[in-house]
């Protein structure tokens, strides 16, 4: 797929500066760390040819020199051309956005057709180009940092998930180093276990060692290593990129295999591809599987265990889950209704919300109908309505309060930082009994930045987060066009802040 990025650095570097200062420096002085990502992690947009990978031939940044010139050699150095943008008014307001316009239609003219045009702003005036590259039948995905209107999102055929970007892309760096998808921590002891099986395999082995077998010895050997967090390493790819495997070296191509290159011809094996989503007797077998083991049991059931069964149908899974890379983009890519799955817990559970009693792990709310925990249903519609047009999570008035009271516990005992602030307030609901999901904790504390509070200098009591939330949902209203009378300011405050604790 050819594609082409324009960045938009001043919205971007200024949208990440607000959640936190150490993860703007990292996007700004390392952009040769997030394009790779970019390129080689990046879902496309659908619908792309099976196969298809993403080839960037434009990388433009555009920049105010008078601002951010120090970050001028970063982006040269990754290959970006900078297009200078400086300020043209007294208030600071650059050409950026027509700079950027104007180019996006150029490569429209060109020979070369661009399959994918790759925005990196928030900015809600680039809309119009969205719609005019879909009416040319081109794929548009877009980054925005900070809350983007609906009318924007919905005009991008893809929106890269911002708290994806800074934990996956950004992980370049100590202070953002955190655990993969299943929210457990990386253990050091069972990488160095599986650094030495696999070292000794090689030496032991007269060819290449296919990863899937290597993966499956992996997981018969290795106490407490499971299939669905890789000891935290999130899948198995990574567990085996995060080694220190020299002088072996490891090919991922038709299933892939590890080899001494001073042995070993490369060539992998013919029966590493045999990939059991492209053969749907397999997955329906698989689909069955994990119907019939939720249908046994008395309670929900550890993803951990789930996997180790799927692999005991086939290990060949293990090296990269059928293409999907982990094993919760693997199960969530099945059709196991009505099986439910829930990744609150460490590593997620799976479960029937029909017979199943679920506690801390799963949110009551999942196996409930929308709305139920509400006493208010005029209330929730309003909530609805306004959560389906800003995106604004859709929590109870008691789980907000709820989470006020949490956020507030949790900087009197920790200092502020938008990802380990997140993480603990994310543990402190589940424990309350209230739980309430990363990506919800996120969205909140994000809201209260891009509204200015601080949490280092401000007064961080739970009415006082309470307010400011309120404030800036009226915020995100008012962009949207959502009229806001009497009756609408009056349910927001209902909804954010009433009941909070004085």
């Amino acid at each position: 797929m050819k594609s082409a990025l324009f960045v938009d650095f001043d919205n971007v570097y200024s949208g990440l500066r607000r959640l936190d200062q150490g993860t703007a420096d990292q996007f700004a002085r390392m952009p040769s760390a997030w394009m790779n990502w970019l390129v080689e992690s990046l879902e496309l947009p659908t619908p792309a040819r099976p196969g298809a990978k993403r080839r960037i031939l434009v990388r433009r940044c555009y920049l105010n020199p008078q601002a951010y010139q120090r970050f001028r050699p970063s982006f040269n150095l990754a290959g970006f051309e900078i297009v200078d943008c400086p300020p043209m008014t007294s208030e600071g307001k650059t050409s950026t956005d027509i700079h950027m316009v104007l180019d996006i239609v150029d490569l429209l003219q060109q020979e070369t057709h661009y399959d994918e045009f790759i925005v990196f702003s928030a900015d809600a005036d680039f809309t119009p180009v969205l719609r005019k590259l879909r009416r040319w039948d081109r794929r548009t995905t877009v980054l925005a940092i900070g809350f983007s209107s609906a009318a924007y999102r919905a005009s991008a055929d893809l929106l890269i998930d911002q708290d994806d970007f800074v934990r996956k892309a950004l992980t370049f760096g100590e202070a953002l180093t955190e655990p993969p998808p299943v929210e457990i921590s990386a253990t050091p002891e069972l990488a160095s276990s599986a650094l030495a099986l696999i070292r000794q395999a090689v030496r032991e082995a007269p060819a290449p060692v296919p990863l899937a077998k290597l993966a499956s010895a992996l997981l018969r050997t290795i106490e407490d290593l499971d299939a669905s967090s890789w000891g935290g390493f999130g899948s198995f790819r990574a567990l085996i990129d995060s080694l220190d495997l020299t002088p072996l070296a490891v090919t991922w191509e038709g299933g892939g295999t590890i080899y001494d290159s001073e042995r070993h011809s490369p060539s992998t094996t013919n029966g590493v591809a045999a990939i059991v989503g492209k053969h749907n007797g397999g997955q329906v077998k698989i689909e069955e599987l994990i119907r019939a083991e939720i249908a046994r049991a008395l309670q929900p059931v550890p993803c951990g265990r789930l996997a180790t069964l799927i692999l005991g149908q086939d290990s060949s899974l293990a090296a990269d889950w059928a293409g999907k890379g982990t094993f919760r983009k693997f199960v969530e890519s099945l059709n196991v209704e009505p099986v439910q799955l829930n990744w609150n817990g460490s590593g997620g559970v799976a479960f029937d919300p029909s017979r199943h009693a679920v506690s801390f792990e799963v949110d009551s709310v999942v196996a409930s109908e929308p709305g139920a925990e509400w006493t208010d249903k005029e209330l929730y519609g309003v909530a609805r309505h306004i959560h389906e047009l800003t995106d604004v999570p859709l929590l109870s008035p008691k789980r907000y309060r709820n989470l006020m009271e949490m956020i507030a516990s949790d900087l009197l005992s920790s200092p502020f930082n938008f990802m380990e602030t997140g993480k603990r307030v994310r543990d402190r609901c589940r424990d309350s009994g209230l739980p309430v999901s990363r990506a919800d904790v996120n969205h909140v504390l994000r809201g209260l930045l891009m509204r200015g509070h601080s949490f280092e200098e401000g007064t961080n009591d739970a009415p006082t987060l309470c307010r400011k939330l309120a404030d800036s949902i009226r915020s995100l209203c008012l962009r949207e066009e959502i009229m806001l009378d009497a009756a609408m300011v009056s349910s927001i405050d209902n909804w954010i802040s009433a009941g909070a604790s004085q």
